[in-house]
């Protein structure tokens, strides 16, 4: 229907249309015209504007599309730089400081008591101050009859192949004076010096006296003795020599910002002069002391017709060629004299007085040897005061010899300034650290002259004993030292003095590897037995500043150095591509070449790590709580930690019960020579000979493969860690377990201490490469004796099962431990490195007065 209504509708519309149409046809012609003309121009309009709209979307569209390019092309550039910029962030950590604010608060004349000091302890006797860019001055001596090419014969720095029959310090306080003792057969050689600080400016005067005697009366009857005054580099100052001609006074006269006017004049006070000379030059450096003056020997004739070495006076050349600085930097002073003799030297400052008043000299001669005899006295009280041996019954050459190695140890107290050479995964190339001052004790004079992470905190043990304050100094300097990320450089090599002992490959300290954290032990004896003390003069503030250096410490330790589970922990470093190692060293963890895994890799547990970061938790739980701070983090670390459960799931082997690293191993190792290679001759060569074979180093040669197991066959002082540092629960039997174990003599026990390795491990006594002999692999070490006997007192005064054994076997480890040593000591003259653990003979570097002092500790039974 409707379509039909629709229809009928359409044929009526269009009838109406047409009729119209058809009446006007006339009229509506023009009308069409116009209708056309105006639909062309519609539509011209329509097609313009449509053309007009189509250019404005295309330009809309391009101008959105280009800003979406620079939008990207922006960001892409932004991310870019904010990566590159990152990676040199990361560089940059490594060599940056913790924070703007020293540790250091009173250095160089702010602690005008200890400005000047035996401050050289590489050199055999050597002065200077606690000023980054000190003049030093020192010592040097020869026999004419035995100098020999290149130096040979003349005694300066402390070496171990001068083959001296013994030096040291007998009297040393740390402070005001030392009393030295050095046999260079024929010749008992005296130093010593004493400071007169009094109202002078400039840390006051001082005097040192050289004393010389024949002990054979059979051999030379001469020597001669040069004392130097140099200028770092960096000195802002000036030396000159005074002669006889202007001056009735004689010597070196100067002038430094660091010491203002002084002057160093020399007095003979017994024996005879034979003839005396000297040289004023300048010197490449530091370093080269020895070799300029060597280089400037000459053969002069004596008024009795002989020939004599002496030298040339003002020679102000370097290498032969005339110096660009006229002004000398090196003085030295040569006097050749009969023994015996007797040479006083002193140092008087002359700053701070007015034109023509009185200046005050230093003592000499008798008023010098009543100084330095009233000094000794004061001594000798307050070492008996202090360790109390004679009242323990040791008789007077025992108390001799524990004064001598407290004495050595705190008289080895240096002052070095520089910068060492450190490198991280982020810099390609190793980068310098900042400049700083060190002021630490050093482990062997003659070996081992800097500082060391963590013999540093071994030494605190007996320093901090004696003088609180210096031992607080020496950490407060350390920790000066540690970077953004929280970690020390282990080892401080700094000026041009230190780095010319070590050897190349030594020298870039990398931060990703550790040491361990044995300050942590030090400030453990400095919070449970020097509260009293810590609560004077102002030594709590220095814990309050020390408290957010020790947390990035902490934090440091607990993150790179942790295992893939929690609760382990690996010592980084080790490197496992060698070829050349029996057992790839850890030289981080302090011990060395003591044979971990075989194979290393990023899933170890060492145990030793695990014991030494639950030390440092408990400590810094300790001082939290000391000081008000939130402690909680640090006591459920440390609870997580010493749980013996977690500690025996991870690291007790359930067949030999005994504590011990886990990792990729076998023990089917050993170093082997490859086959001898004979290279191919060429086409020129002739003759049945051939070309020379060609031996190649020793290789590590692996007979079976390793798989991830308990390293049990290495039974030692890493298994030991959890006794050493008292985690171990006093009921628990694998407590027993060790210490019947420690006590066997098929296994640690000997007659002279706790050997580091048992003797039926595989690697006892094993070289590691072809050039590097057994080191942690057996010998004796007296520090981690040290802990053991201390952990034995320990235990033996708890209650538990094993208190009865562990008291008697800390009885006879510290009888035997403190009289090897002594008779060690009495018979070569030094305290050694380590000992021999079948003949109990000294072994290593000598002396080490590092920590092998703790003997006085173990004396004193002070723990």
């Amino acid at each position: 229907m409707a379509r039909n209504a629709g229809g009928n509708n359409n044929n009526t519309a269009k009838s109406s249309a047409t009729g119209n149409h058809q009446g006007t046809a006339a009229g509506t012609s023009s009308a069409a015209a116009a209708a056309a003309a105006a639909a062309a121009a519609a539509s011209a309009k329509h097609k313009r504007s449509s053309s007009s709209n189509r250019n404005y979307n295309f330009n809309l569209s391009s101008k959105l599309m280009l800003d979406k390019w620079k939008t990207l092309v922006g960001c892409l550039s932004l991310a870019v730089a904010s990566y590159f910029g990152y990676l040199g962030y990361l560089e940059t950590r490594v060599n940056t400081p913790f924070d703007n604010h020293k540790m250091v608060s009173a250095s160089g004349l702010d602690d005008p008591e200890r400005y000047w000091g035996s401050y050289r302890p590489h050199t055999y006797f050597g002065m200077k101050t606690r000023d980054p860019h000190s003049l030093v001055m020192g010592l040097m001596w020869y026999t004419p009859s035995n100098l020999g090419p290149d130096g040979h014969g003349i005694r300066h720095w402390c070496e171990q192949g001068d083959n001296l029959d013994g030096y040291g310090w007998t009297h040393h306080d740390g402070r005001s004076f030392g009393l030295q003792e050095i046999q260079d057969l024929p010749f008992e050689i005296k130093t010593s010096f004493v400071k007169f600080p009094g109202e002078k400016q400039y840390g006051g005067d001082w005097t040192a006296r050289i004393s010389v005697r024949n002990t054979t009366r059979a051999w030379d009857r001469s020597i001669s003795l040069i004392w130097y005054v140099a200028l770092d580099e960096r000195t802002n100052g000036h030396i000159k020599y005074v002669s006889d001609e202007k001056s009735p006074e004689p010597g070196v006269y100067g002038e430094s910002q660091g010491l203002g006017e002084f002057q160093v004049r020399f007095h003979a006070v017994k024996g005879r002069i034979q003839h005396k000379s000297y040289l004023s030059t300048v010197a490449p450096n530091l370093s080269k002391l020895k070799e300029t003056i060597f280089a400037h020997f000459r053969a002069f004739p004596s008024k009795r017709g002989n020939r004599f070495i002496g030298l040339p006076g003002e020679i102000v050349s370097q290498n032969g060629v005339p110096s660009t600085n006229p002004e000398p930097n090196l003085i030295a002073i040569q006097i050749t004299a009969e023994v015996d003799f007797t040479l006083d030297i002193t140092y008087q400052s002359t700053s701070g007085f007015a034109l023509g008043e009185s200046i005050p000299k230093p003592p000499t001669g008798r008023a010098y040897t009543d100084a330095l005899q009233a000094k000794i006295g004061e001594f000798d009280k307050r070492f008996e005061a202090t360790f109390q041996l004679a009242a323990k019954g040791y008789a007077p050459d025992m108390i001799r010899f524990a004064r001598n190695a407290f004495s050595n140890m705190i008289g080895g107290i240096g002052y070095f300034y520089g910068a060492s050479r450190v490198q991280s995964v982020h810099t390609q190339n190793p980068v310098p650290y900042w400049k700083a001052p060190l002021y630490t004790a050093v482990p062997s004079r003659s070996f081992f002259p800097r500082g060391f992470l963590w013999d540093e905190g071994f030494h605190g043990l007996l320093l901090s004993a004696w003088d609180i304050d210096i031992e607080l100094d020496i950490i407060c300097h350390w920790f000066d030292l540690l970077n953004v990320e929280g970690w020390i450089p282990r080892e401080q090599i700094l000026g041009v003095e230190a780095l010319a002992k070590v050897p190349e490959e030594f020298v870039t300290q990398r931060n990703s590897n550790a040491n361990p954290p044995t300050f942590f032990l030090t400030l453990h004896k400095l919070l449970t037995q020097h509260k009293a003390q810590l609560s004077q003069k102002g030594r709590f503030a220095t814990l309050e500043r020390l408290y957010p250096r020790l947390q990035a410490w902490f934090n440091w330790y607990n993150t790179t150095q942790r295992g893939e589970i929690l609760g382990t922990y690996l010592w980084q470093g080790r490197n496992a591509s060698t070829v050349r190692e029996l057992n790839p060293k850890s030289l981080s963890s302090g011990l060395d070449d003591y044979p971990r895994a075989s194979h290393p890799t990023m899933r170890e547990r060492h145990v030793d790590l695990r014991c030494w970061i639950a030390l440092a938790a408990g400590v810094m739980a300790e001082l939290s709580t000391l000081l008000g701070k939130n402690d909680v983090k640090y006591y459920e670390t440390l609870s997580y930690l010493t749980d013996n459960e977690r500690l025996n799931r991870l690291h007790l082997d359930p067949y030999s019960e005994h504590y011990a690293d886990w990792g990729l191993h076998t023990d089917s190792v050993t170093l082997k020579r490859p086959p001898v290679l004979t290279p191919q001759r060429t086409a020129g060569q002739r003759g049945a000979g051939g070309a020379p074979q060609v031996q190649q180093e020793m290789r590590r040669y692996v007979s079976k493969q390793p798989d991830y197991k308990f390293v049990d066959n290495m039974f030692g002082y890493v298994s030991l860690f959890p006794m050493l540092l008292e985690q171990l629960d006093h009921d628990s039997p694998y407590l027993g377990k060790m210490l019947k174990d420690m006590r066997d003599p098929e296994l640690l026990w000997t007659n002279y201490g706790l050997r580091s390795l048992a003797k039926n491990s595989p690697m006892y006594m094993k070289r590691n490469t072809e050039h590097d002999p057994p080191y942690w692999r057996g010998p004796i070490w007296i520090n981690i004796n040290y802990l053991a006997v201390k952990a034995l007192r320990h235990y033996g005064q708890a209650d538990g099962p094993y208190a009865d054994l562990a008291r008697k076997i800390y009885g006879e480890l510290r009888e035997n431990l403190v009289k090897n040593v002594f008779r060690q000591y009495q018979r070569s003259g030094y305290i050694w490195e380590q000992y021999d653990d079948s003949t109990g003979e000294g072994k290593g570097c000598r002396p080490f007065t590092g920590w092998s002092g703790l003997v006085v500790l173990l004396m004193a039974e002070q723990y």
